[in-house]
């Protein structure tokens, strides 16, 4: 029987997550998406402490497709790291392709000078 939609994303992310983490000099920044919103957390695992979040729900600049506001979230989320001080972090796209809204939230990370 094929796995559901939920178990199959839960397996990769298992697999994704036994490789990474995220420590105090290199934390992970996590990405969740919504059918409606995108959510971005950049958290050190060590500690077990998010230190910066940005999120498409209460960005009232958020407008257009779904895709202009993960690039949105992804430029938000890297201007909070650079005023907390964090310059490069591990990407965990958690279990979603590396496409669509997610890449464009990485990409727009980078291009803000976070280093993915």
């Amino acid at each position: 029987m094929a796995f559901s939609k939920v178990n199959r994303r839960a397996k990769i992310k298992r697999r994704i997550r036994k490789n990474i983490s995220g420590t105090s000099a290199k934390p992970r920044l996590s990405v969740f998406r919504s059918n409606k919103q995108i959510y971005a957390q950049i958290i050190d695992d060590s500690n077990g402490t998010t230190l910066v979040s940005a999120t498409s729900y209460n960005n009232k600049a958020a407008k257009g497709t779904k895709i202009e506001q993960a690039a949105l979230v992804g430029k938000e989320v890297a201007e909070l790291a650079k005023k907390a001080g964090i310059e490069t972090v591990v990407f965990d796209r958690n279990g979603y392709l590396y496409h669509g809204r997610v890449k464009s939230l990485a990409d727009s990370a980078r291009e803000s000078g976070l280093k993915l």
